[in-house]
């Protein structure tokens, strides 16, 4: 890896998004932790671990970079406890885990909506992690926030997101305006987004909605 680039530590590489930002991350050569094993092609590294042991990996790595596309549904999950320990729980323990190692810049994929104070559980946590992650105060953070997410998954099929797939030409058509942050988005142009902010270097944090990343991956 060269000197001049920060190395980078993706967490949630068997997802939709992370499986893309493994592929199209060429220039920036990544360690891939993950609880299963997965392809790390020529420019990156895999390691496989349980969850429990990922931020003490964390923090021995030092990376310069963090990035999670840790995402699961209450479905796959199988109940709001068992979403929130991944989606809340293990993401905040890494990006802890990896400011006190000293990394300098976080990159989370997070979801179109998400607040706080929502009365939906889903965004809501996606908020709350939102939250977590500004009062870290990483020197720059980058948060994604995606709409529906156009991929070949791998992995079991979500029915509804399969039947959102094929209604999002539609439905995007009739997004105008503030709404356009709903649009759907392919998995390869928020990677693609990723990738581009890693290599920005302006301290701040910084929200990327639908059209923010449609730019940064062009």
């Amino acid at each position: 890896m060269s000197d001049a680039a920060p190395r980078a530590l993706l967490i949630g590489a068997t997802g939709l998004v992370g499986q893309a930002v493994a592929r199209c991350g060429h220039a920036l050569p990544l360690t891939l932790l993950a609880r299963r094993p997965v392809e790390a092609g020529a420019s990156h590294r895999a390691v496989t671990a349980d969850p429990g042991e990922w931020a003490e990996i964390i923090a021995a790595e030092r990376p310069g970079i963090l990035i999670s596309c840790l995402g699961t549904t209450i479905r796959q999950a199988g109940s709001q406890e068992a979403f929130r320990a991944v989606d809340h729980d293990l993401l905040l323990a890494c990006a802890r885990a990896a400011k006190v190692a000293g990394t300098a810049h976080m990159i989370a994929v997070s979801s179109v909506g998400a607040a706080a104070h929502s009365a939906n559980f889903y965004l809501r946590t996606k908020g709350e992690v939102e939250e977590a992650l500004r009062a870290l105060n990483f020197l720059r953070l980058d948060l994604m926030r995606p709409g529906l997410l156009i991929g070949d998954r791998r992995g079991p099929k979500r029915i509804g997101e399969g039947l959102a797939m094929l209604a999002a030409p539609l439905t995007d058509a009739l997004l105008h305006g503030s709404l356009r942050r709903y649009r759907s988005i392919p998995a390869e142009t928020v990677a693609r987004a990723i990738v581009a902010a890693a290599s920005l270097a302006a301290p701040g944090q910084f929200v990327h909605e639908n059209d923010a990343m449609q730019q940064l991956a062009d």
